[in-house]
């Protein structure tokens, strides 16, 4: 069977940010190995999960002894964005069957999101924009995968004493380090990151929760603040 001429052109879009991928599956991997996960479990979560982010943060809550509930509610807050990128690329994967929007919706991943509405920027048909974001997700996916996989059997050979849990935060540093771009994530990540500190001696890891409040809210209020001085003054 031939592929489609736009599934091929999505895949190859991706190709200069899979390295990115790769190497921050291969570090989820080792972490989950380094925090004690099975190996066939890491795997599994990696396929049914899905989500860096989430994953990590889940398995950093529960690593501290945090209960199952209030990681499966870190990750379902931290995963919320997929509900925003949900609704802005629908419109353009509205010639997908039925049938397909199980799969579209479980391909979805912040770098094919990014990567499929850079591609919608020049005109596509209907059919050929759910074949464009098939070929963007599908080379993130199987990247994803492999890297994850790479990341486990490299943390299997890794020594316990070695102690690498603290891989996770790191990780987490490089993620949000490169999005500081402006003063109201900046804020964001300050409150996140005061709250979290003072919030720490709080039971069931709730600090960790109050933090992402905390992030939240300043990065809006810092928002509405700038929109406010930018907005014209009214005529008197």
């Amino acid at each position: 069977m031939q592929l489609q001429p736009q599934f091929l052109a999505g895949f190859k879009s991706c190709l200069p940010v899979l390295p990115g991928v790769l190497a921050f599956g291969a570090i989820s991997g080792v972490a989950m190995v380094a925090a004690g996960m099975p190996n066939y479990l890491a795997m599994l979560m990696s396929v049914l999960v899905y989500a860096g982010s989430s994953q990590l943060a889940a398995l950093q809550l529960l690593t501290s002894g945090s209960p199952v509930a209030i990681a499966i509610l870190a990750a379902l807050v931290i995963n919320l964005r997929f509900s925003i990128y949900s609704l802005s690329i629908t419109s353009h994967l509205a010639a997908a069957a039925p049938r397909w929007r199980p799969l579209l919706s479980y391909l979805l991943s912040d770098n094919g999101y990014a990567m499929a509405l850079r591609g919608y920027e020049r005109p596509l048909g209907a059919a050929d924009k759910v074949w464009y974001y098939l070929g963007c997700c599908a080379a993130i996916w199987t990247t994803w995968q492999i890297g994850t996989f790479s990341g486990i059997v490299l943390g299997a050979r890794i020594p316990g004493d070695w102690h690498l849990e603290f891989t996770i935060v790191l990780t987490f540093l490089g993620i949000v380090a490169p999005t500081i771009r402006d003063r109201a994530i900046a804020a964001a990540a300050c409150a996140a990151g005061v709250t979290a500190v003072l919030a720490w001696p709080l039971p069931l890891r709730l600090g960790l929760l109050l933090a992402a409040a905390a992030g939240i809210a300043a990065g809006m209020l810092v928002e509405t603040l700038q929109a406010g001085r930018k907005s014209p003054e009214r005529p008197r």
